[in-house]
């Protein structure tokens, strides 16, 4: 089986995440969609077959499957934009429907997908100390004005806003501790980050959920950050800038747009490369 190898949310030609792609007459089954993620070894991989109009699409990570992932979106809008030219993809998800636009610009693909809905809620204490502990955090390292949240954006995602830079750089934990963690309180991502100015962020994204100690771009993470930036009256101003992966020495950038209507579909925007 042909599987493309797509890096998503790059700096121009260089940088990104690296996705598989499968696009397959039929989809294969879970347990062999399941092994050839594990052995493509990326933190996901995405597989599409068509149906009807649009595409009926699967995402696995090395040991799960995921309800839905940006940054194999963005690859398959690019492999798809490679097959079939520019335009807009309807993809069919497990849990509901979105799209995928992509253009050729260049040596690389400008992609932008539209999100599932978003949403945001408190977390309990416990857990908010939980989190920081397995951090190393303190509460005094927390942004005072974006407080700990779980965000939503087709997938569950803690959210925990530092207020420098410097702590953003030193993230480390344990992994099976992290991992035990997410897996019971159903978070896909832990999305730790800093906020450089009202529309620039930087952010780092613990996968432990997926078998990955830390995702280099995750597109799903920044739609659901910024439904809660939008659900917290952050002066985001309509759209914000994401740089992700530069403390893994693999630089991605990622541009969030979206409107007013709380819980509305977050538009994704990035650049991809064939690897």
């Amino acid at each position: 089986m042909n599987v493309l190898r797509i890096a998503a949310f790059s700096d121009d030609e260089v940088g990104g995440n690296p996705a598989g792609v499968v696009i397959a007459d039929e989809l294969p089954s879970s347990a062999e969609m399941m092994r050839i993620a594990s052995e493509v070894g990326y933190s996901e991989t995405v597989f599409a077959t068509r149906q009807g109009a649009g595409w009926r699409v699967r995402y696995f990570s090395p040991t799960t499957e995921v309800a839905f992932c940006g940054h194999a979106t963005i690859a398959l809008g690019a492999a798809l934009t490679l097959g079939f030219g520019s335009g807009v993809f309807p993809l069919v998800l497990n849990q509901g429907d979105i799209s995928v636009e992509g253009r050729r610009q260049g040596n690389v693909m400008a992609v932008a997908l539209q999100s599932p809905p978003t949403r945001s809620r408190t977390v309990a204490p416990i857990l908010v100390s939980k989190a920081l502990a397995l951090f190393g955090f303190r509460p005094e390292d927390i942004h005072p004005d974006i407080p700990p949240a779980v965000i939503h954006a087709g997938a569950d995602h803690l959210v925990l806003m530092l207020n420098s830079r410097e702590a953003l750089s030193s993230m480390n934990y344990d992994f099976e501790t992290g991992r035990a963690l997410m897996l019971r309180e159903g978070w896909v991502t832990v999305l730790l980050g800093y906020a450089e100015t009202p529309q620039l962020f930087h952010t780092r994204n613990a996968f432990a959920y997926g078998g990955v100690y830390e995702d280099p771009a995750t597109g799903a993470a920044t739609a659901a950050l910024a439904g809660y930036l939008r659900d917290i009256q952050w002066p985001h101003k309509d759209s914000i800038e994401v740089v992700q992966g530069h403390d893994m020495g693999v630089r991605c950038l990622l541009r969030a747009e979206f409107g007013s209507e709380i819980g509305s579909s977050i538009r994704v925007c990035g650049t991809a490369r064939m690897m």
